[in-house]
């Protein structure tokens, strides 16, 4: 059942802010009021920044496209995860926050906000980390996303495939669907180029993990069949400060497919 939203936060529009990151044109897309929040979306942008809405009741919700994706410009200069640490690093400058923010990230924005946080955690608040990948853990082991059929993805994505399915073409509309793929395309080439030294991950990530003594929480869909959720003690007990949430029913999109979620997560960043 979905959690029920006020009445403003449903017709409350996104603002679009505007950053030169170090050459980068980075656009924000943010909404709400409160104490901000930067998000860090997954390895693509096409579920979109809707879910934020759960949270703008309390929270200022910054969601940054990455370099070379979603709404941002390109970063042809991008090699690997450190070159996305900085640049983010560089964002915060550029937002100017007059207070620290909390730090969520989304699957490979989950593994980008662990960087992050494991190097800079004096910048932000508590920490949200949603399906993250990066662990690359041996005895757990993502999907092989390569073997996956096109076709086959949505179900990867969601439990109920049918939440997963609205972000898809479905054949109705051939502009959004020629569209789609060339987003897929160009998303997938900044992330093939940050994959490129150790896959979707950091073989030393455990040890960065340990870093973080920020109040964190890891949330995990307990029928995830893109990064399993097994996953999920192993990230809390490398973290000093960890708590777990696991989601019942929910596959990798446990934002879209449990919405409810995200008041448990504001209640977690509230505290």
């Amino acid at each position: 059942m979905e959690a029920p939203m006020d009445a403003d936060m449903k017709t409350m529009d996104f603002e679009t802010l505007d950053y030169d990151v170090g050459g980068v044109r980075t656009v924000v897309r943010a909404i709400g009021r409160g104490k901000p929040i930067l998000f860090l979306h997954g390895a693509a942008t096409l579920e979109g920044f809707d879910f934020a809405r759960g949270l703008a009741d309390r929270f200022r919700v910054l969601c940054p496209s990455h370099p070379g994706m979603g709404f941002s410009g390109e970063a042809p200069h991008v090699s690997g995860m450190a070159d996305l640490i900085v640049h983010y690093l560089n964002l915060l400058d550029a937002l100017s926050l007059d207070t620290k923010p909390h730090l969520v990230g989304f699957s490979m924005g989950g593994w980008t906000a662990t960087e992050l946080a494991a190097v800079a955690r004096e910048k932000f608040d508590r920490v949200v980390l949603v399906a993250p990948a990066g662990l690359n853990h041996p005895e757990h082991p993502a999907t092989n996303l390569g073997a996956v059929a096109p076709q086959d993805l949505p179900g990867y994505l969601a439990d109920d495939v049918t939440v997963a399915l609205r972000y898809f073409p479905d054949g109705s509309d051939p502009a959004f669907a020629e569209a789609f793929g060339a987003d897929r395309a160009r998303e997938g080439e900044l992330v093939g180029r940050l994959c490129a030294p150790f896959g979707m991950g950091h073989p030393n990530l455990a040890r960065m993990i340990a870093r973080i003594t920020n109040p964190t929480l890891v949330v995990w869909g307990d029928r995830d069949r893109l990064l399993p959720a097994s996953q999920l003690p192993l990230w809390v007990a490398s973290l000093p400060n960890g708590t777990a949430l696991s989601v019942p029913g929910a596959g990798h999109f446990v934002l879209q497919e449990k919405p409810e979620t995200l008041a448990r997560i504001g209640d977690f960043l509230a505290a």
